[in-house]
């Protein structure tokens, strides 16, 4: 018996019918938390690595930040031990992978394409593992090779500094920096699991300590007014890094992105909003235009306060809330100004205004930037207000002054 498609005569044509299906796909995001990761006796590593069907182990490879090493030099011959320790269960296909931290590793495509060579070589395949070890920068880069490399191979993320540990490491997003715009080229691919082991945080220098509490500032602003509350109590214990402090803090502010993208009802980001990116409009600009000098939890720092006195200045939130957040951030040791901010182009227009295009172009449709209406609720805006916004940069530069800051006049 034959079969046909039943078309419809239009204006001489034939047109067919279109199919259309709803693919739902779901994804498992789970966040463990431990101490030791990579002592022989710990097992958390092994029980999350699943072993292919068929298969007698698992494989793995590698990637650790150099920073980290030569902050931890141990580290190396640690992950080894453990490997050998657990060889019943998963094979390490070779030695790890040193590659340079920081934003560095963000700014050029070979790092990239050195994972995929190694992914390829050893014959890493879909049931096998990348694991990256290192601060937010070395995730991303290595979360974008792991997401290409046949089309996805499973991820297993160690972050290593507060700051990866309290959000980017906990995010869906891999990416690298290209045409001087923050994470330029990138997927969303949820990591297969993260690892936040608090032994690694012991070595950090306490500006690496620090960047991360900006974006716990900045979630609880958005989501969780006690949250907020909490850490203006414990300012001087998070400032001074008290250890049981700071890990409740990481805790909470993992919790909390975690919560926004498996509830948020857009975690992959096919609208025009980012609600997770309160105050990074500023943030993504200021780092390039300072040469990446200004770190991203700086950064942050920054733009929070911005858009926190700017949502003042338009009568959005009240001035004794806006006080509040500005203090605690100053409280945590933040610099809330950077010169950067004032630098004009040739037609005396301030370059970081440009970070508002730039925001709304990376998502494209209508710019839709998150101020804050009240501590622990954020509110959507879609233009912005160019005067009061130049008055809250002054204001930060003013303040800056008056504590004490070198600035340009």
């Amino acid at each position: 018996m034959g079969w046909s498609v039943r078309g419809v005569q239009l204006q001489n044509r034939r047109v067919f019918p279109s199919i259309e299906r709803t693919v739902a796909v779901t994804y498992r995001h789970q966040v463990h938390f431990t101490e030791g990761a990579f002592e022989p006796g710990n097992a958390l590593l092994r029980r999350v690595l699943e072993r292919p069907v068929g298969a007698a182990r698992a494989r793995a490879l590698v990637v650790v930040d150099e920073s980290v090493v030569r902050a931890e030099p141990s580290l190396a011959d640690t992950i080894d031990r453990w490997f050998l320790a657990h060889a019943d269960a998963v094979e390490l296909v070779d030695a790890p992978l040193r590659v340079e931290g920081g934003e560095r590793v963000k700014n050029a495509y070979f790092h990239v394409s050195g994972i995929h060579e190694l992914i390829d070589r050893h014959h890493v395949d879909r049931h096998s593992y990348v694991l990256a070890v290192g601060g937010g920068a070395l995730l991303d880069m290595v979360g974008l090779a792991a997401a290409t490399a046949h089309r996805g191979l499973r991820h297993i993320r160690f972050p290593t500094t507060t700051l990866s540990q309290a959000d980017s490491g906990v995010g869906v997003k891999n990416g690298i920096n290209a045409f001087g715009k923050k994470n330029f080229i990138g997927t969303f691919s949820p990591p297969y699991a993260v690892i936040n082991d608090f032994a690694l945080l012991r070595g950090l220098p306490a500006r690496e300590k620090r960047g991360g509490l900006a974006e716990a500032v900045k979630v609880a602003c958005i989501r969780d007014a006690g949250f907020f509350e909490r850490m203006e109590r414990e300012v001087a214990a998070l400032a001074a890094f008290e250890e049981s402090i700071l890990r409740a803090v990481i805790h909470r502010s993992a919790e909390l992105h975690l919560n926004h993208i498996a509830t948020g009802g857009d975690p992959f980001e096919f609208g025009s909003a980012r609600p997770l990116d309160f105050g990074h409009w500023s943030a993504h600009k200021l780092e390039p235009l300072s040469d990446y000098r200004i770190r991203h939890g700086e950064a942050v720092a920054i733009g929070i306060a911005l858009d926190v006195l700017y949502s003042r200045n338009i009568g959005l939130l009240d001035a004794h809330s806006a006080e509040r957040v500005v203090h605690l951030l100053e409280g945590l040791g933040f610099t809330l100004y950077a010169n950067e901010m004032h630098y004009a182009d040739s037609a005396q227009r301030l370059v970081l205004m440009q970070g508002l295009e730039e925001f709304r172009e990376h998502l494209g449709g209508r710019l839709t930037i998150t101020l804050l209406a009240r501590l622990g609720q954020g509110v959507e805006v879609n233009e912005i207000d160019s005067a009061a916004m130049l008055s809250a940069m002054d204001e930060l530069r003013v303040r800056a002054a008056v504590r004490g800051l070198q600035v340009d006049p």
